[in-house]
């Protein structure tokens, strides 16, 4: 008995174990650097020199382009037409929405939503109607835009 227990302390002081605890220890200490690095200081960040000042031009003021006008049978009335005509028209918009200088009108009935969209013009003070899409109320499929508009007129 006496000889296993002397054998495993030979095991536990044998150079083997020792080499093996300096190896966990270094282990240890190489993954700290990277921590302990990120706590150092680098001292003050270099200062670049003055140079030349950067010459500054002023925005060019480019005039708005005036839309493309869709043209579709059966859209005369609303093609071209002021936010205030198209209320006329179909009564309150369901949505307005500004998107920059342009607009967004949504208009809805049974049938189908008509979306019109409005762009500025270099000849008018307000935007114009200038695209109009339509789609089914019930499952968003496309429908002819004439159809809707005289739908929604027709209410």
């Amino acid at each position: 008995m006496r000889a296993a227990t002397m054998s495993i302390a030979r095991l536990h002081s044998s150079p083997s174990a020792a080499g093996l605890a300096r190896v966990r220890a270094l282990a240890g200490l190489a993954l700290l650097v990277p921590f302990l690095a990120a706590c150092a200081s680098t001292g003050p960040a270099s200062t670049p020199r003055p140079g030349k000042g950067a010459t500054i031009r002023e925005p060019v003021r480019a005039t708005p382009r005036d839309p493309t006008f869709q043209t579709i049978p059966g859209l005369q009335g609303v093609i071209g037409a002021s936010e205030s005509q198209l209320v006329r028209q179909f009564g309150a918009a369901r949505l307005n929405v500004w998107e920059g200088d342009a607009r967004k009108l949504q208009f809805t009935g049974k049938a189908c939503v008509l979306d019109v969209f409005l762009y500025p013009t270099a000849q008018s003070k307000e935007p114009l109607a200038s695209y109009v899409d339509a789609r089914r109320s019930s499952d968003g499929q496309d429908v002819d835009r004439a159809a809707c508009v005289a739908a929604l007129k027709g209410r």
